[in-house]
């Protein structure tokens, strides 16, 4: 049984639901989430994540080691660097999703407040 919006929802097990609460509860934290915007524009080293993120190295290291557990990115070594990028299309997709709805959100809730009128 799809979800088509309509009728009774279809079972998901709890080891089902377990998985996804990790998985989002993985990307509750600002950083992470930002790493994953980065890293939805293209494969970057930890520096270059760092640098857009504002974090230590250190830091943005500690995070992509608990992405890379999860399968959400993955990393490939080019000469001394080690390079990461999404392994999972379908988070791209979600983070991607979030942004446009969030900042539509504002958009309308600026518009609704008189702001930038």
């Amino acid at each position: 049984m799809t979800d088509t919006g309509a009728g009774e929802p279809e079972h998901l097990s709890p080891e089902l639901l377990q998985d996804m609460a990790g998985t989002f509860g993985l990307l509750a934290s600002t950083m992470r989430l930002h790493i994953m915007w980065v890293l939805a524009h293209g494969a970057c080293d930890v520096g270059t994540i760092a640098g857009y993120v504002g974090g230590s190295v250190p830091t943005v290291s500690h995070h992509l080691a608990k992405l890379k557990l999860a399968g959400l990115v993955r990393s490939r070594r080019e000469g001394r660097r080690q390079i990461y990028l999404v392994d999972d299309p379908h988070i791209v997709t979600i983070v991607r999703q979030m942004v446009d709805r969030m900042r539509d959100r504002s958009i309308g809730l600026g518009r609704r407040r008189g702001v930038g009128a």
